[in-house]
């Protein structure tokens, strides 16, 4: 069972990304303000849920959020700064457009760059453990498949309508006989595409 809250006092929000680990696209990123009796049995770490249940569920964040946004990285910020910064990055632009300022995060992960003075904590695994993370990881999550389906059109060989960007064999073996499209990580090491698929 998700917990509501990690503190009670403050106006919190939840924050996480998605498509950290991918060679192609941007990473996205999720905030979300739930209210204080916030409950959905279904609601969970959206990697553990089915893709016609995550886009149930973004429908129900969003419409009974207090606030939410979602922001992006691209490719080319990501080589620039590197992933990880990236992320941060995605977090700090989409808790700048929530409507209604939080006083406290919680975010997703053992890491994060502090945003302005606004006090967090970090919580790994966070996305099974509060609704309001595993409400930002289904943002963020669906709002980048979009994007990738999106873009899966200009380039079909690379099959991002199905692996999103991310490392498959497919994929890595269409990066070493293509090379690279304009939404590829150049960054990112495309290595045998033999090997296991991490």
């Amino acid at each position: 069972m998700l917990l509501a809250r990690f503190q009670h006092e403050l106006i919190e929000a939840g924050c996480d990304e998605a498509g950290r680990g991918c060679l192609a696209g941007p990473v996205f990123a999720a905030a979300v303000i739930l209210p204080a009796d916030f409950d959905h049995h279904l609601l969970n770490d959206s990697k553990q849920l089915k893709e016609d249940d995550r886009y149930e569920l973004r429908a129900v964040v969003e419409e009974q959020a207090v606030a939410w946004a979602v922001a992006s990285v691209d490719n080319v910020e990501i080589d620039q700064i590197n992933i990880l910064n990236a992320s941060f990055l995605a977090m700090h632009r989409a808790l700048d457009m929530l409507h209604t300022r939080p006083e406290f995060l919680i975010i997703d992960g053992n890491r994060f760059n502090k945003y302005q003075a606004v006090p967090h904590q970090c919580i790994i695994e966070g996305d099974g453990k509060y609704f309001s993370i595993a409400a930002a990881s289904i943002l963020a999550k669906t709002y980048r498949d979009d994007f990738m389906k999106q873009i899966a059109a200009e380039h079909p060989e690379y099959d991002w309508h199905s692996n999103k960007g991310y490392p498959t064999i497919k994929h890595r073996k269409m990066v070493m006989e293509l090379g690279y499209t304009p939404y590829h990580r150049r960054s990112f090491r495309v290595s045998d595409p033999q090997l296991t698929i991490f």
